[in-house]
C-alpha cells in the first residue's frame, strides 16, 4: 500500500533519534535535516555517525518521493513493488547501530533492484505477465550480498519484458517507463526502470543487467554510472536469463565513489553460477583506491571509432560535440588520448547449430523453480493467457525464440565454436591496447539522445554498446559526459578495458567525473515541497 506523501514526510519528521539523547544534540538533528536528492552513501554514513539521520528516515524519505513522482506528477513509472517491511527493517538498522554503528558498508543504503533479480518476499516477474505473482523464496546472489552489506532493497524496478528491448522499458505489467529528464522520452531498456528511479532520487543505488547494453545504455539516457564487468566477476545467479552467453548483473548509481562501494559488495565466487570460477584464486583489488581525482594523469587513452562510427548509422552532431569536449577534458586532466584506435577482429566461425539462446536458458532457469513458478517452460509462457497483454515488439520476439530450434548446451561444438571466437575476440583487443599501451578505450555509450517514447527504432537508436564489452567479456563503464538539446538530455562516456582492468576503470572514470561533474538531479523530480 502506498502512504499520501505529506504523511511520509511527517514520519521523516519526526523519525530523527530523540530518547535517551541530549536536547541539544536533538536540537542539532532538527535544525540540520538531510536532504536525500543526490545524496551519497558516504553522505548517508556521516548523517547518521552525527545522529542527524535515522534509517528509518532515510528510507521514509525515498517513499515519499515514490509515492509523489512515480504513479502521480511527472508519473515516472518505474517502480513495480514497493517494499512492504522496508520501514520495518530500516528500524531493525536503527537499533543495530545505536548498538554497534554501521552493519556493513552498505548500511542502509536504500536500492532499486531490477525486477529480474530474484528477491525474498517480493514478486520477481522479469517484467512479464506470464511470470505475475512469482515471488522467490531465496535471493539471487547479487541480492543476498548487498543485504549481508547492510542494505534494504527498497523497490523493484520496471523493465523492458524479458529483457528484450535496449531501446525502450516497456512491458505488460506495468507498461512505459518514461526519462525523468524528458517525460516524453525513452530511458533505453531494459534496466530503465532502475535507472530512471536512481536518476530521480527514489533510492540510493541500483542494480541492473547487462546481455548487450542494458546497464550502460540506461545509465547514459539517465546521466548515471554503470559499470559491466569482466565475465566470470559478479554472478548472475538467481538473475532471470535473457542469454547466459552475455548476462551480466551490476550497479547502477549517480556517483562513480557509489557504484565502487557496490561494486566491492557484489564481486566474487559464486558456486551456482560456474562462470565466476574464472575469479577463483584471483585477489579482489579495494576498488576503493582507485578513486583518485589524479588518476588521468600520463593514461593512455584510445578513440575506439569502430564502436560508434557504423555504417548506415549516423553519429548525432550534438553527441559528437558533447565527446569532443570529453576529449578536450581527458587531455586537460592529464590524459593523452590516442586518436582512431582500430582493433583488428576475427572473423566468426559458426559451429553446426546454435549455442543455448534465449528459449535454451529461460526453459533451464524455469525448470528449477518447481511450482512456484507459474510457467515452466518458453512453451508454457506463449500458451498463457499472458500473451494477449505482450506489448508488440514483445510477442514477435518471443514467437520467434518460441519457433526456432533450441539451441546446444555447453559441451557442443557450437557453443565451442562461440566461446573460440570470444576469446580470438578479447584477444584482439587485448592485442591492440598492448601495441599502443592503452589504459582504456573511449567512445559515446549511444550515438543518439533518448528516442521518442512509442517511436523507438533500432536504425536510429544509436546503441555502441553490444559489441566490444559482451563480445570480448571484457569489462565497460559508462559515466556521464554532459548533454544534448540545448543541455536537457543526458549522454555518457564509455571506457573499455582489459580482462580484469575494473580498477583501472574506476580510476579513470573518477578523475573525469570529478573534474567535470556533469551529473545534476532531473527538473521533473524536484526536491519535495519545492516552490512551496
Amino acid at each position: 500500500m502506498r502512504l499520501n506523501s505529506l504523511m511520509i514526510l511527517a514520519l521523516v519528521a519526526c523519525s530523527l533519534p530523540a530518547a535517551g539523547r541530549p536536547f541539544a544534540e536533538q536540537r542539532s538533528a532538527a535544525s540540520a535535516p538531510f536532504h536525500v536528492d543526490e545524496a551519497t552513501i558516504a553522505g548517508v554514513h556521516a548523517a547518521m555517525k552525527a545522529r542527524t539521520l535515522t534509517c528509518h528516515a532515510l528510507v521514509a524519505a525515498y517513499l515519499a518521493r515514490i509515492d509523489a513522482y512515480d504513479r502521480t506528477g511527472p508519473a515516472l513509472n518505474a517502480i513495480v513493488v514497493v517494499n512492504p517491511n522496508a520501514l520495518a527493517e530500516a528500524d531493525a538498522l536503527d537499533a543495530r547501530f545505536r548498538r554497534g554503528g554501521l552493519t556493513g558498508p552498505l548500511h542502509c543504503v536504500p536500492a532499486i533492484v531490477k525486477d529480474n533479480y530474484e528477491t525474498i518476499g517480493l514478486q520477481s516477474a522479469d517484467g512479464s505477465l506470464a511470470l505475475k505473482g512469482f515471488v522467490p523464496d531465496k535471493d539471487a546472489f547479487l541480492v543476498k550480498r548487498i543485504k549481508a552489506a547492510g542494505a534494504i532493497v527498497l523497490a523493484k524496478s520496471n523493465m523492458a519484458e524479458f529483457a528484450f528491448s535496449p531501446l525502450e522499458t516497456v512491458n505488460s505489467i506495468l507498461g512505459t517507463t518514461k526519462n525523468p529528464y524528458a517525460l516524453d522520452r525513452v530511458p533505453a531498456g531494459s534496466s530503465g526502470g532502475t535507472a530512471a528511479a536512481v536518476a530521480a532520487n527514489f533510492g540510493l543505488v541500483g542494480l541492473g543487467s547487462d546481455t548487450g547494453n542494458s546497464i550502460r545504455g540506461p545509465s547514459s539516457h539517465n546521466s548515471l554510472v554503470g559499470i559491466r564487468s569482466t565475465m566470470g566477476l559478479t554472478s548472475r545467479a538467481g538473475v532471470i536469463p535473457l542469454s547466459y552467453l552475455a548476462d551480466i548483473a551490476g550497479p547502477m548509481t549517480r556517483t562513480v565513489e557509489d557504484a565502487t562501494a557496490v561494486f566491492q559488495v557484489i564481486v566474487g565466487e559464486d558456486p551456482e553460477d560456474p562462470l565466476t570460477a574464472r575469479s577463483h584464486g584471483r585477489a579482489i583489488p579495494k576498488y576503493a583506491d582507485a578513486l583518485r581525482k589524479d588518476g588521468l594523469k600520463a593514461a593512455r587513452i584510445g578513440v575506439l571509432h569502430q564502436a560508434y562510427e557504423r555504417a548506415n548509422l549516423a553519429v548525432d552532431p550534438d553527441i559528437l560535440k558533447v565527446f569532443a569536449q570529453a576529449l578536450a577534458d581527458l587531455k586537460a586532466t592529464g590524459a593523452e588520448v590516442v586518436d582512431d584506435v582500430h582493433v583488428a577482429l576475427p572473423a566468426r566461425v559458426q559451429g553446426a547449430g546454435a549455442c543455448r539462446g534465449f528459449k535454451y536458458d529461460i526453459n533451464e532457469y524455469l525448470a528449477t523453480r518447481g511450482q512456484k513458478a507459474p510457467v515452466h517452460s518458453l512453451e508454457e509462457i506463449m500458451a498463457s493467457p499472458a500473451v494477449a497483454s505482450f506489448p508488440a515488439t514483445v510477442k514477435q520476439r518471443a514467437e520467434q525464440a518460441a519457433a526456432a530450434p533450441l539451441g546446444q548446451g555447453p559441451d557442443s561444438d557450437a557453443c565451442k565454436a562461440d566461446a573460440a571466437y570470444r576469446t580470438a575476440y578479447g584477444a584482439a583487443v587485448t592485442k591492440t591496447m598492448d601495441d599502443l599501451k592503452l589504459d582504456a578505450m573511449v567512445y559515446p555509450t549511444w550515438s543518439q539522445p533518448p528516442q521518442l517514447l512509442g517511436h523507438t527504432s533500432q536504425q536510429s537508436a544509436g546503441d555502441n554498446s553490444q559489441t566490444f564489452s559482451p563480445t570480448s567479456g571484457f569489462p565497460a563503464m559508462t559515466v556521464p559526459m554532459g548533454y544534448t538539446r540545448d543541455n536537457t538530455l543526458p549522454i555518457g562516456m564509455s571506457l573499455l578495458g582489459r580482462a580484469w582492468s575494473e580498477a583501472t576503470l574506476i580510476r579513470l572514470a573518477y578523475a573525469y567525473e570529478q573534474a567535470t561533474h556533469h551529473r545534476r538531479a532531473p527538473a521533473s523530480t524536484p526536491p519535495l515541497g519545492a516552490g512551496k
